[in-house]
């Protein structure tokens, strides 16, 4: 399994962030770097008002003034939308490349963020109490303002890659009709010939108490499907109220859905992953990830893990309601009701088997005449790019030239740290590279606590030193990858 190779890398041993002293930004290039994110941060790629077209225009006038040819900058797309979603697709090309291309792909785009709900302007770049603010400071413009100061400082020094390298800065990762990547894939077939790509967008440099623990390399990520629930009745005056009111109804199926979570289930990823992760992690947590391990799992570790979110959604299948939609007046019962499930299934997994559990689960919650409809929702909003019976895509291998200088730029860092690999439980837009036949791998470079994700949230935010660590650590793994 591939998953076990790469333990090959792996040493246990955590160092305080304190503790590192190199690499490090100039003061100069931290001020560039600071420069880039908050431009980005500051122009709004929402899905509703904003331009992932804009962000790509001012990263093509940047890069066109560090010394790229206007020629090896494309911002191309569909027209929809007024020409909002665009992408930018950089090449540095070899002057004699020997092996295949190396595609990095990170999103423009970022999700909806009210400014009501918010302490700060989300779209106004803030420095305050030691975080960078903002939407999009986790997710995941603090990489594309990376990748795009790793690519400015690098043209300056005069770095010629040995292979070529291509950019994709793209739209609608977090839902549209446009997703960037699945577009460059079937517009520029040959970033199909790339040897591996890098995705920002996984992965985990997990911190905790101010210590690196782990770089935690995705390996595999859930299926994203969306379900709906629909329950329908006759409705009527609210003067005259029944039992079968179609709002109580739904309201059952989804208290029923919020008591049934699916079982644990480990594959060879995440079992690698409780394995080797347990040598990181407190006595507590650390003795319940081996005794998920058993066969069959402890009850007492599966409860414990199941408390965090992210060991939670590790462990098991995931849905949850996200919308509810239904009514037409105050004074009325309405004769329908509908509420969006969205689930994150296990690799292995299809979407009709999950609608079938579902089923189940709401089955007996149904009264004659009003049964809840439980159907797979299949739209353009949708990351997954699998068909309904489609059960994920397999890891990836164990490429030594993209792990090595992994291990290699991580130790400059965290000497010893442990590279362990992961699942996603979230999804990204490696589902589509995967699809391709791409073997691509999550790596983040920004140290983070998983006690402040705030990823979609409100007050996004990053700390300070962990961006400026990401920069430099893209910069070098950029070099090391493309001397290979």
């Amino acid at each position: 399994m591939p998953a076990r190779k790469l333990l090959a890398l792996i040493l246990l041993a955590t160092i305080p962030l304190a503790a590192q002293s190199t690499p490090k930004l100039s003061d100069p290039d931290r001020a560039l770097a600071r420069e880039i994110f908050a431009e980005l941060i500051n122009t709004n790629t929402s899905h509703s008002v904003g331009s992932t077209t804009a962000a790509a225009e001012a990263i093509a006038t940047r890069l066109r003034a560090a010394g790229f040819p206007a020629d090896d900058l494309a911002i191309l797309g569909p027209d929809s939308v007024s020409g909002k979603r665009k992408n930018l697709l950089v090449h540095w090309p070899a002057k004699s490349a020997t092996e295949k291309p190396i595609l990095f792909i990170c999103h423009l785009d970022v999700v909806e963020a009210p400014r009501s709900e918010w302490q700060t302007d989300p779209f106004v770049f803030t420095e305050k109490d030691g975080y960078f603010y903002g939407r999009g400071t986790q997710d995941i413009k603090d990489a594309d303002a990376a990748l795009v100061t790793s690519l400015v400082l690098l043209r300056r020094a005069g770095f010629e890659p040995a292979r070529d390298l291509y950019f994709a800065f793209t739209a609608d990762e977090e839902g549209g009709p446009d997703n960037g990547v699945d577009w460059l894939l079937k517009h520029r077939p040959e970033l199909k010939n790339a040897a591996f790509v890098i995705n920002p967008d996984a992965g985990t440099l997990e911190v905790q108490d101010g210590k690196a623990v782990a770089m935690e390399i995705e390996a595999t990520e859930k299926i994203y499907s969306d379900y709906e629930f629909r329950v329908a009745g006759p409705g009527g005056h609210s003067s005259l109220p029944t039992t079968d009111n179609v709002i109580y109804q739904l309201s059952a199926a989804l208290l029923k859905l919020r008591a049934s979570p699916f079982p644990v289930e480990l594959n060879a990823v995440t079992r690698e992953y409780f394995s080797r992760s347990a040598a990181t992690q407190p006595a507590p947590i650390a003795a319940a990830m081996r005794g998920v391990l058993n066969t069959p799992p402890d009850p007492e570790a599966v409860a414990t893990l199941s408390k965090d979110r992210l060991y939670n959604a590790t462990l098991r299948t995931t849905c949850v309601a996200t919308r509810i939609q239904g009514g037409e007046a105050n004074n009325a019962i309405p004769a329908e009701v509908t509420a969006n499930i969205n689930c994150r299934i296990l690799p292995g997994h299809s979407p009709e088997e999950v609608r079938q559990d579902l089923i189940r689960i709401v089955s007996d919650n149904n009264v004659p005449g009003n049964k809840i409809q439980v159907s797979y929702v299949s739209n353009a909003n949708s990351i997954n790019a699998t068909a309904p019976d489609g059960k994920g895509n397999p890891p990836p291998p164990p490429l030594p030239q993209v792990l090595d200088p992994l291990a290699a730029v991580t130790h400059q860092f965290f000497p010893g740290l442990p590279i362990i690999p992961d699942m996603e439980t979230g999804a990204s837009d490696s589902v589509y590279t995967t699809a391709a036949g791409i073997p691509s791998y999550g790596i983040s470079g920004f140290p983070q606590d998983p006690n402040d994700f705030r990823f979609h949230a409100r007050d996004e935010r990053l700390r300070v030193e962990s961006y400026y660590t990401g920069v430099e650590f893209y910069r070098l793994y950029i070099q090391a990858l493309a001397k290979n």
